[in-house]
């Protein structure tokens, strides 16, 4: 497909616009097995705060109280029972990870400052009309919900609108461009026939005064 015929006539993959690292694996479900577990666990997370009346801090506490009593008493009862120690994974993060998370995060925020900046200097009236726009539909959505069910529901969708896209782009491309084209068409069309004439209307009118 041609750029002309994509979304912004980007050139670059989603892949590529996401970083092209683990983090847009895990995006695109290039690492399933990861992805769905954040999902499950994330939901299961969700799930008891909102039934249970846990707050996170009491959670947190218990369920590592739990492990720590545990692992505890079961190594004691293997080192007098001359058994194996518990199988526990040797779990740390690597710093290519690491490196590619912060990479990430760093991008965007400078991304966030400089429009913030643009903003503030009365740069851009276009972006702030834009910005002003999402911040007053956060504020209704946020008056909707709470924030647990909020971050809940925005992961879910960064890890399937993405991927959903990805799969579909040609047609989810084709149809939106379609329907972009329409609408500048009789936007045309309004402006030609209406808009111009009201405008050629006030102007004789300012002249005839």
């Amino acid at each position: 497909m041609d750029s002309s015929d994509r979304l912004f006539n980007r050139q670059r993959t989603l892949h590529e616009i996401l970083g092209g690292g683990h983090v847009a694996d895990l995006i695109l479900w290039r690492r399933k097995n990861l992805t769905m577990g954040i999902l499950l666990v994330t939901l299961a997370v969700w799930v008891v705060f909102e039934r249970s009346g846990y707050t996170l801090l009491s959670l947190a506490s218990n369920v590592l109280l739990l492990l720590i009593v545990i692992l505890f008493l079961w190594a004691k009862s293997a080192a007098i029972l001359n058994r194996p120690a518990p199988p526990l994974p040797q779990l740390h993060l690597s710093d290519e990870m690491v490196n590619e998370v912060m990479t990430f995060v760093r991008t965007r925020v400078n991304d966030l400052l400089s429009v913030s900046q643009d903003i503030a200097l009365g740069k851009d009236s276009r972006l702030f009309l834009k910005v002003a726009v999402y911040l007053w539909l956060i504020s209704i959505i946020g008056g909707l919900t709470d924030f647990l069910t909020l971050a809940y529901t925005s992961l879910f969708i960064v890890l399937t609108v993405p991927a959903i896209y990805e799969r579909y782009e040609d047609y989810i491309d084709m149809y939106i461009l379609k329907g972009y084209r329409k609408l500048c068409l009789l936007h045309v069309k309004i402006n030609e026939r209406y808009v111009s004439r009201l405008i050629h209307n006030i102007t004789k009118v300012r002249y005839n005064n």
